[in-house]
């Protein structure tokens, strides 16, 4: 019996994941879909949504935790995914309305992060309080137009494993952080940082880097 309804789920999850490919091809299809899934000039999806659609598509590790007060601006269409043992503290906001959150395991999210994707954080990251990262931009060519009824621009952040975060950060698009870094508090990062470095400052620089012979942080 067991089977017989784990393969009726497989059916149905093959078929969701069809009928969305379908959508997403169709511009005028997509867009009667994401009215039925989001308010008009809004963010947060239905509840519907969240309760009902969202536990197919997306991956939520065992042992991993999201607060009772975070904000999931999640939908169906792009990924959402949060490794085992990771936390998201409350007041944070995920968004995947642009592009993928990939969260690996071991990781921290803390509170009042805003996380706009295409967003990758790795594994055994900790990200202090108030961080800001946001994988989209907004154009503003036409200026006789409102900047919301401008197209957007997506560029991946990511975030490599074993980083540190400190509070009040703002990680912009395109960037990539490297393996074993650390952001200072209150950087604005607009350019890829190298592994094993501490930058710092707005525009963030970097300040130090890790030397392997000595096994110290070293200033350059």
């Amino acid at each position: 019996m067991l089977f017989k309804y784990a393969n009726i789920v497989a059916y149905i999850l093959i078929n969701m994941i069809r009928l969305f490919n379908i959508i997403k091809s169709d511009p005028n299809l997509k867009k009667i879909i994401h009215r039925m899934l989001i308010p008009k000039d809004q963010a947060r999806p239905r509840l519907w949504v969240k309760w009902f659609i969202n536990p197919f598509f997306h991956k939520k590790a065992k042992g991993s935790i999201i607060r009772y007060n975070t904000r999931m601006d999640v939908l169906p269409f792009n990924k959402f995914e949060l490794g085992a043992k990771s936390v998201i503290e409350d007041f944070s906001t995920i968004n995947n309305g642009v592009g993928d959150v990939l969260i690996g395991f071991g990781s921290l999210i803390g509170l009042g992060n805003v996380i706009i994707g295409p967003v990758k954080i790795g594994n055994n990251v900790i990200i202090a309080q108030n961080v800001v990262m946001s994988g989209l931009n907004h154009i503003y060519s036409d200026i006789n137009m409102p900047i919301s009824l401008q197209p957007v621009t997506v560029k991946q952040i990511t975030i490599e494993d074993d980083c540190w975060i400190a509070s009040n950060s703002v990680i912009t698009a395109g960037v990539t952080i490297g393996k074993h870094s650390v952001v200072a508090a209150g950087s604005v990062v607009t350019k890829d940082v190298a592994a094993f470095s501490i930058v710092a400052g707005n525009p963030a620089k970097t300040i130090k880097q890790y030397n392997i012979i000595s096994k110290s942080w070293e200033r350059i």
